[in-house]
């Protein structure tokens, strides 16, 4: 299953994907090649590879906003209190905001160029269940690809076609649309998708299943919008139904394991893993997981390109898991040891030709010769595999390039919908004893806690830290507080404020038994969020000299819906 995913001749596969025109900024693309989309699409077997590329290649520069965006901005990251996503402080001239924008519009220029060509190139010998798979998939990370658009910008351009803006020759000239209308053209995209997509589809690509997930969670932001202390029901209403529809009709359940979701061999093609792109460590930069050079220890791979000892969790999410790196470890929830590495914890399948890693905060003494040192006391498990050859290899069959890895990022799991299920149903009322959300609830928390008792009443408050603990350093946590802000932006700005970005100080010295534990303090840190223009992060320098329309001072317009075809 795992060769659909191969990109060995990647940049001839999103060559083949676009229409020989100039470059322009939302259109961006690689460049031609000698061959052909006309000599292309004309087997089932090259539809499906076209679409191959849609789950990795335009991705790669999301990855490191898709972080700090993620989890830093959501107080989960430390990356010192002078970073501009810890802070509060960026600007429209930061690189990995531009590096995420242009990969966002490069995914639905991939995707509008896949839906274009099956529709108008695919020949006679492609089946209509190949046409309507792949066109389905396109749409679903087209939706995908403006649902981080607008929770991370707002108001922003919808581009339908690529052939029609550039045969109009107006890309540096389009309007931001209204936050509604985008949202109403994610919910469209999804439900054409699903007329689309098969119940079944080969193991990791989209199914209906997948669709269903994704449009849940969509309503359930939606619900939020415009709104006033509390949500749309009828957005609710829906975010219920569809969750309902992936909870009861996919016969899909819980890893029982949680760390196995986030390994190569048993988490990449998990069936909980409703949503995911699928990387290849080749010699094609860009189709590879490169997050673990950016998160893992220093000296943690054994190809010296990993550069993140001083970047991990914060004290906060150690303290919403009831650890503290001053105190021995309760493991109390087996999500923290899989999300967090803190000292004394042992990892079997980190370093496993030489009996696994141990985090002993020793750079003298611990097998992979790594180097400790970031003032949180914790440092990031998820994203990571490991030694290039004794772990990768050992779980992909091949060895870690120079970073690349194999690792699938997981989008969307049913750990999620269970959660987006449980609050669905919660809606506008203070608490729910509602059988269904608390059996959604309950399965996600009695997976990683051992001594969990099922609760009779939750609450969303519950709900929220729920997700915060279940998703953490999935990249996802921001997005909640922006969904919050919708409708309850003071409460938004009280929680995000209330969180503790600091570090410790003496932690190494408490450590190397130089001084005692009452010693070590909290240099603490904290953000004050007054302005709701946070919750909207600036467009990129280069998209806003590209395309003045995207400036704060010019007004979005209404998207015309009887110019696309649903």
């Amino acid at each position: 299953m795992k060769q659909l995913f191969k990109t060995h001749k990647i940049l001839v596969l999103t060559a083949l994907l676009f229409i020989s025109y100039s470059c322009e900024e939302f259109l961006d693309r690689p460049t031609e090649d000698n061959y052909t989309i006309d000599s292309f699409y004309k087997t089932d077997e090259q539809c499906f590879q076209a679409a191959n590329v849609l789950y990795s290649a335009p991705w790669y520069d999301f990855q490191r906003g898709f972080v700090w965006i993620g989890d830093v901005l959501a107080g989960n990251m430390y990356l010192g209190t002078d970073n501009s996503y810890q802070n509060f402080n960026l600007t429209s001239s930061n690189e990995d905001l531009a590096n995420a924008a242009n990969s966002l519009w490069l995914v639905n220029g991939h995707c509008n160029a896949v839906i274009e060509n099956i529709r108008t190139k695919a020949g006679p010998n492609v089946s209509e269940e190949t046409k309507n798979t792949v066109t389905g998939e396109a749409m679903v990370w087209k939706a995908m690809a403006y649902f981080y658009l607008v929770r991370i910008w707002g108001a922003i351009p919808i581009i339908h076609s690529n052939s029609e803006i550039i045969g109009a020759g107006n890309a540096t000239e389009l309007p931001k649309n209204q936050i509604e209308d985008v949202y109403e053209y994610i919910v469209r995209t999804l439900l054409k998708a699903i007329e689309l997509l098969p119940e079944q589809n080969v193991k990791g690509r989209i199914n209906k299943t997948s669709a269903y997930g994704l449009l849940a969670k969509v309503y359930l932001t939606r619900s939020g919008y415009g709104q006033n202390g509390t949500r749309n029901q009828a957005d609710l209403d829906k975010a219920k139904e569809y969750a309902a529809k992936v909870i009861n009709e996919s016969g899909l359940s819980l890893e029982p394991v949680y760390s196995n979701l986030f390994r190569i061999s048993t988490g990449n093609f998990n069936e909980e893993n409703l949503l995911s792109w699928r990387w290849v460590a080749s010699d094609q930069w860009t189709s590879q997981n490169s997050l673990q050079s950016d998160l893992s220890l220093n000296g943690f791979t054994g190809l010296n390109d990993s550069w993140g000892t001083w970047r991990g969790p914060t004290i906060d999410l150690q303290f919403a898991f009831n650890e503290d790196a001053r105190e021995p470890r309760n493991n109390r929830d087996d999500r923290r040891k899989a999300t967090m590495m803190m000292k004394d914890d042992y990892y079997p399948y980190f370093w496993r030709h030489v009996g696994g890693f141990t985090c002993t905060w020793d750079d003298d003494n611990n097998v992979a010769g790594a180097t400790f040192g970031i003032g949180t006391g914790a440092n990031c498990v998820k994203h990571i595999v490991g030694h290039f050859e004794g772990d990768h290899k050992d779980e992909a069959g091949v060895p870690a390039r120079r970073m690349a890895t194999d690792l699938a990022t997981h989008i969307l799991r049913l750990a999620d919908v269970y959660l987006i299920y449980a609050e669905a149903i919660l809606g506008n009322n203070e608490t729910t004893s509602d059988a269904e959300a608390l059996k959604a609830f309950n399965a996600v928390r009695r997976r990683s806690i051992s001594a969990h008792t099922d609760v009779s009443s939750i609450s969303f408050e519950d709900i929220f830290k729920e997700r915060r603990l279940e998703l953490a350093l999935e990249c996802d946590n921001w997005y909640d507080f922006v969904r919050l802000h919708y409708y309850k932006p003071e409460l938004a700005k009280q929680w995000l404020n209330n969180q503790e970005r600091g570090s410790f100080n003496g932690l190494r010295q408490y450590y190397d038994a130089e001084i005692e534990k009452s010693e070590v303090t909290i240099e603490s840190f904290k953000v004050n969020i007054t302005s709701d223009s946070k919750f909207q992060l600036p467009f990129p320098e280069v998209d806003l000299a590209m395309n003045p329309n995207l400036r704060d001072d010019v007004e979005p317009v209404p998207f015309d819906f009887s110019t696309i075809e649903y």
